[in-house]
C-alpha cells in the first residue's frame, strides 16, 4: 500500500506546487488557439503577403545632424519588398530605391550614379540613416510586428490597464513586447537585444476608422535622439499582380557601382 499511495502523493504534491507557482505569476504561456495568439495573428496579417500597399508619406527625421523632412512615395509588400522615391516640392524625384529579397538598387539622378548589390543592412546604412533590414522595415512601415528571427520562441502575455501586452522572447535572449488596444490595433511595440537592453521602439498612432494600417509611425532608437516618423496619406492596400515595380531598371549613360 505504501509503495503505491507515495507515487500518487508525489504527483498531487508537485501538481498543487505547479499550481501555486503560477499563482505568483501574472504572465501566462499563449498557447495554439488561444485568444492572444489569434489577436497576433490578425495583427500580423493587416496586410497579407499576396498584398502590396501604397502611400505617400511625409517623413520626418531627427539624428544628431539635425532635423530632416522629406515628402516620398512608398511601395511596399511583405517580406522584403521596398520601392522608396523621394519627391522634392518641384520637379521630379532624385533617390529611387527599391529592394527585393534577392537584391537593392538605388538611383541618384543628379550624381548619374547606380547602385547596385545585396539588401543587407550595411548597403542599407550608406544611403539611408536607418539601421534596420529591409524586412524589419517592411513590418513596421505596413502596420505590424517584425518577426523575431529565431525558429522558437516563448510568448508570455497579461492585461496592464486597458491594454493587452504581449511579450516574446527568442532563445538568443533577444525579445519584444508589443501592446494592443481595442479592436487589435497596434499601439506599441519594444525591441530589446541579447542583454535586454532596449534598441527602439514604436508608436502606432492616427488610426482611421476605414483603415486598418496607423495613420503615423514612429521609430524612436534607445539613444534617445534619432527618430523617424512617417505620416501616411493615399494609402491604398491592393492585390499584387506585377512585382516589377520593385526592379529599377539601369538607365542609360549612368556610372553603375557595386556595392559590397
Amino acid at each position: 500500500m505504501y509503495n503505491k499511495v507515495y507515487p500518487f502523493l508525489c504527483i498531487i504534491f508537485l501538481l498543487l506546487l505547479a499550481v501555486l507557482v503560477s499563482g505568483c505569476v501574472r504572465q501566462t504561456v499563449i498557447y495554439p488557439d488561444s485568444p492572444s495568439e489569434k489577436i497576433l495573428t490578425t495583427i500580423s496579417s493587416v496586410v497579407a503577403e499576396d498584398d502590396i500597399l501604397s502611400a505617400t508619406a511625409q517623413i520626418d527625421l531627427v539624428t544628431i545632424h539635425g532635423y530632416q523632412p522629406a515628402r516620398a512615395a512608398l511601395i511596399i509588400k511583405k517580406p522584403s519588398y521596398l520601392r522608396l522615391e523621394l519627391l522634392p516640392i518641384i520637379g521630379t524625384p532624385d533617390f529611387f530605391l527599391t529592394a527585393s529579397p534577392e537584391k537593392m538598387s538605388i538611383f541618384i539622378p543628379s550624381k548619374g550614379e547606380f547602385y547596385h548589390g545585396l539588401p543587407t543592412v550595411a548597403n542599407l546604412e550608406r544611403f539611408l540613416p536607418w539601421q534596420f533590414n529591409i524586412e524589419d522595415i517592411v513590418m513596421i512601415f505596413s502596420g505590424t510586428y517584425p518577426f523575431l528571427k529565431e525558429k522558437v520562441i516563448a510568448y508570455q502575455s497579461y492585461r496592464e490597464k486597458n491594454f493587452l501586452r504581449i511579450e516574446m522572447k527568442a532563445q538568443s535572449g533577444c525579445s519584444q513586447i508589443i501592446w494592443v488596444g481595442e479592436n487589435n490595433r497596434l499601439l506599441k511595440l519594444v525591441r530589446n537585444n541579447e542583454q535586454g537592453k532596449e534598441i527602439y521602439n514604436v508608436k502606432y498612432d492616427r488610426y482611421d476608422t476605414q483603415s486598418p494600417i496607423a495613420g503615423e509611425i514612429t521609430i524612436s532608437m534607445a539613444d534617445g535622439i534619432t527618430s523617424l516618423s512617417i505620416k501616411y496619406s493615399d494609402l491604398k492596400i491592393e492585390r499584387a499582380t506585377d512585382l516589377s515595380i520593385f526592379d529599377l531598371p539601369i538607365p542609360a549613360n549612368v556610372k553603375v557601382i557595386m556595392l559590397d
